[in-house]
């Protein structure tokens, strides 16, 4: 007979998203449990944001150097490859999770190690790896943060040759000679730009152009620099076909009737939800769909099952906005909703005032870690347009800034902000160039606060930094 224990509040997955649900419940005095199949800490530590970063960061650091005069004359050799991979393995701590399971301890978390299915109202069944179930009720909620998984395209051949995903990419104990990259999203970028930095011969294989989503010039900035790294760029076509050839190398064959042969083939064309076999049949959802919730992240949904108020989902798996940084964001917001509906305040009402997530509706801010990066908040030109705002595009050169000059010898970026002439606010902004990252939050401010610009010209940026852009910016739309 299975084991059985109740909880206040039960996490499905815990990665980054489901330890900031079951942290803010169990501080909120609720007795939480979290269920995880895999590594506590999820995709995030130890095949995602950690060690994807950790890879790239040693060449853009070399990078870095190379175009600074009396840095650049220092530089004597290459990345050393077997130092980032040692670098890597550290962060991720050699994929053990110990140290994550010491915090849960600490904050007072339960763990159950398994495959977690809704089973029933408030209920769920998880069953370890030898077999064993154990049923967890849960007297307020059920969180679903079991987050997204590669998209693995129908390719005829593509499932035989053994295809990297983002999680080989970024856990690869060599650098293979070649590698094929399949897309031109933010992960084919990013690992285009890491394996190059590498050692690796780089071929991207683009079906449209790279970064879309983003504003144009920056997946043209960034196309450009991986080319001058010697990266093939190859946009406006697809694979058709794949298979491994006796020297045990990938062929893939394109859309346009040319071949191109690579040690390994990663494929980086979207993400899944991790649905498929968590028990949404059981309330009346599709197994393997994106889940669609509320701004308190509850679960939407007509089956009389879910009234009451239980089920949430928080993370990439309400497809909402598919980013780390963005699903914490929603932890927190649902944790605290989950507390305040336990102790019968109404959400409106709670201490911390109306604790929902909006963000994700129109400032989801990103960095895309590539050699230019890029950093954008908000709306793009063309969302803009599409949503139907008058708007006014101010554009300028972040090379002509001066801590620009100060920062390298031959920076080149560029900045792009969408302003709203209606209300004379930032709708939305994107820069590229490097280290532009550290700009990011200002912008985010300025697009979430919907500063006035009238504002702004008082916000005095310092001198010489690269931040000095947005008195530039301000210039270019003019006096108040």
């Amino acid at each position: 007979m299975p084991d059985a224990s109740s909880y206040d509040v039960i996490v499905i997955g815990a990665g980054a998203v489901g330890e900031n649900v079951a942290d803010r419940t169990s501080q909120a005095g609720l007795r939480t449990v979290i269920v995880e199949a895999e590594l506590v800490g999820g995709e995030c530590s130890y095949w995602a944001c950690m060690p994807s970063k950790v890879l790239l960061r040693s060449g853009a650091a070399l990078a870095a150097a190379r175009r600074v005069g009396g840095a650049a004359e220092a530089v004597t050799g290459d990345v050393d490859v077997a130092a980032v991979l040692r670098r890597r393995d550290s962060i991720t701590h050699d994929w053990s999770d110990d140290g994550q399971v010491r915090w849960l301890e600490k904050a007072g978390i339960a763990l159950v190690r398994g495959h977690a299915r809704l089973s029933g109202v408030r209920e769920v069944t998880v069953t370890a790896t030898d077999g064993r179930t154990t049923v967890l009720t849960a007297a307020h909620a059920v969180v679903l943060s079991t987050g997204s998984s590669a998209l693995l395209p129908d390719i005829p051949g593509l499932a035989s040759v053994s295809p990297w995903t983002s999680r080989e990419a970024t856990s690869a104990r060599s650098i293979p000679d070649s590698l094929a990259i399949i897309g031109g999203g933010v992960v084919a970028a990013e690992m285009a730009t890491a394996y190059a930095s590498l050692g690796a011969e780089v071929t991207m294989i683009v079906r449209r152009g790279l970064l879309g989503g983003q504003e144009p010039f920056a997946g043209e900035r960034v196309a450009a620099a991986l080319r001058e790294t010697g990266v093939t760029v190859l946009t406006g076509v697809s694979a058709t076909g794949a298979a491994r050839n006796d020297d045990g190398d990938v062929a893939l064959t394109l859309s346009n009737g040319t071949r191109v042969t690579a040690a390994e083939v990663l494929v980086a064309t979207g993400r899944v939800p991790r649905t498929q076999d968590v028990g949404l049949d059981t309330v009346g959802l599709a197994p393997g769909d994106w889940i669609d919730v509320d701004d308190t992240l509850l679960v939407q949904g007509s089956a009389p099952e879910l009234a009451g108020a239980w089920l949430y989902a928080t993370g990439d798996v309400n497809h909402r906005a598919l980013l780390t940084h963005q699903g914490k964001y929603q932890a927190r917001a649902a944790g605290d909703v989950i507390a305040a509906r336990a102790a019968g305040t109404p959400v409106d009402d709670a201490p911390w005032g109306n604790h929902v997530a909006t963000a994700d509706h129109a400032a989801v801010p990103q960095v895309t870690f590539t050699d230019p990066e890029v950093a954008s908040v908000g709306l793009t030109r063309a969302a803009a347009e599409t949503a139907g705002f008058r708007i006014r595009v101010l554009d300028y050169d972040l090379g002509w800034v001066a801590g620009a000059s100060v920062h390298a010898d031959a920076y080149a970026g560029a900045a792009r902000a969408i302003v709203d002439l209606d209300r004379e606010v930032v709708l939305g902004v994107t820069f590229v160039g490097p280290d532009v990252a550290e700009l990011l939050h200002a912008a985010t401010i300025a697009v979430v606060g919907e500063v006035p610009i009238r504002r702004l010209w008082h916000a005095v940026p310092s001198y010489p930094t690269l931040s000095e852009v947005w008195l530039r910016l301000l210039e270019e739309y003019g006096r108040p």
